[in-house]
């Protein structure tokens, strides 16, 4: 008998229109001879499962079922497109753990962790993870530029502590711009980051759970043509990204094994993609997505494809392991 996978897609963040994309491209790739496939719209709102000609029909929260032409659907398994909250920040996680519905990607307490550039950071520094100089600010904070720039130099990246899509981020050249940068990041969360500017080469890891096994992907470099690694860049064609990326086998092997330490440190489960940049030979990790981006343009599928793993069987194996783990 197919399975019922819900596919969810949408969230509270300004990430939303990238979700939505995503989570369609999951929707096409799935095998329909396989699953009985649904999108699910997410929004605060709303939770609706949609049909083809989008109308609509209301998820009963109570165990996320739905109603359609009279007929009551359970699904069997969730796969997890939304980008920022509530499918990466955790709470999406904890709903389907508390009524027992297996999903894609990794647990609540990994996501809010991860979800939380700071907090993560400061889990991994003990485990020999460089990351760059930091400072953090809580909103209401006092504010102190000299106190700031002498701890992380400029130029300096501002950001919003818990957001994605590079979302509320400003490169800062000059101290008299840092306070701007700083309301920037501060429209998006109530707690931002600023970080001393690396200066080497920017690379992608994605590491998958691939037929039972922890599998690091072939890596990505990213060339942006924008300051750094914008919105833009990311999502607008304006940035290349290599893979594999141009760098030595010394630094593939070094970042390859930091990834895969990363992953399993955590205890993460689905997917993940970690970014670092190389300074002075060494990779500094920046942050770590649990839902990463499942357009054709994404990064985490271009990996998958260099490795030698279509769409279709790249997303049929979240599914099959997260069923797997539910046994």
């Amino acid at each position: 008998m197919k399975k019922n996978i819900a596919i969810i897609m949408g969230g509270y963040s300004s990430e939303y229109q990238i979700s939505l994309k995503s989570g369609n491209v999951v929707y096409r790739a799935l095998d329909k001879d396989k699953y009985n496939v649904y999108r699910v719209h997410i929004f605060k709102e709303k939770w609706v499962c949609i049909d083809s000609n989008t109308v609509e029909f209301p998820i009963d929260r109570n165990d996320f079922s739905v109603i359609i032409e009279n007929t009551k659907i359970s699904f069997d398994c969730v796969f997890n497109a939304i980008h920022g909250s509530p499918g990466e920040d955790g709470l999406m996680q904890a709903y389907f753990n508390l009524i027992g519905l297996p999903q894609t990607s990794c647990d609540a307490y990994q996501a809010a962790l991860t979800y939380n550039k700071r907090d993560c950071l400061s889990v991994l520094k003990p485990y020999g993870i460089l990351t760059a100089e930091s400072y953090y600010l809580n909103l209401g904070d006092r504010i102190n530029d000299t106190e700031i720039i002498e701890k992380v130099g400029l130029p300096c990246f501002v950001k919003a502590n818990k957001a994605g899509s590079s979302f509320g981020i400003t490169k800062v050249y000059k101290i008299e711009d840092l306070k701007q940068a700083i309301q920037v990041a501060f429209k998006e969360d109530d707690e931002i980051i600023i970080e001393s500017f690396l200066d080497g080469t920017e690379v992608s890891v994605g590491v998958i759970t691939y037929k039972g096994e922890t599998k690091v992907l072939p890596i990505t470099e990213i060339v942006s043509e924008n300051d750094f690694f914008d919105y833009e860049a990311k999502y607008m064609g304006k940035s290349q990204e290599i893979t594999p990326a141009r760098i030595t086998k010394e630094q593939e092997n070094k970042v390859t094994t930091l990834a895969k330490k990363v992953y399993e440190v955590l205890k993460m489960k689905g997917y993940s993609r970690s970014e670092f940049i190389f300074q002075d030979g060494e990779p500094h990790l920046l942050e770590v997505n649990t839902v990463p981006g499942l357009t054709n343009e994404s990064i985490l599928p271009q990996q998958a494809a260099e490795a030698g793993i279509g769409m279709q069987e790249l997303f049929d194996s979240a599914i099959e392991a997260a069923l797997k783990n539910n046994n």
